[in-house]
């Protein structure tokens, strides 16, 4: 499975110590330069620079080959749906809201930090309870309702 992440996954993966399920349900993720740029930069925590210094072997960065700006979008946004649009991606991790209506516009498949988090409880690598209970101590941008209701959702389709 072909999958391209923004820098904002990986960032809160990292941050909440379940940087494994990317491997673990993906394979290889691809990011583009503009992404490893971003995970690099000196504001960003030292687990995430460090993790970029010396990336894992599931980890590769591809430049796309024609890059237009899409206002509003960051040029690592930008730039990963380039490349999921170029190398046919069958998935975009991307947390922003823009660039995801963007993605969704172009049909590109998409998902976000919390549904991959939901993906990896349903294939039983992490609990999602604990899981989102680290997103809620980190400065990841999301209303802890929204994370408690997708929590209900998932413990109800558990019992059924």
């Amino acid at each position: 499975m072909l999958v391209i992440a923004d820098s904002s996954p990986i960032i809160v993966l990292i941050k909440i110590g379940h940087l494994k399920i990317l491997p673990a349900m993906y394979g290889e993720i691809v990011i583009p330069p503009a992404v490893a740029d971003e995970l690099g930069s000196t504001s960003r925590p030292q687990a995430v620079k460090e993790f970029i210094a010396s990336p894992p072997s599931w980890l590769r960065v591809v430049k796309p080959k024609h890059v237009k700006p899409i206002p509003p979008l960051h040029p690592g946004e930008t730039e990963a749906l380039t490349l999921a649009q170029e190398l046919h991606a069958e998935l975009l991790l991307v947390d922003e809201r823009n660039a995801y209506r963007e993605a969704v516009a172009r049909k590109i498949n998409a998902i976000g930090t919390v549904r991959a988090l939901e993906q990896a409880a349903e294939q039983g690598l992490l609990d999602l309870k604990e899981a989102f209970d680290r997103v809620k101590q980190t400065d990841f941008w999301i209303s802890q309702d929204l994370l408690d209701g997708r929590l209900r959702l998932f413990q109800q389709r558990q019992k059924l």
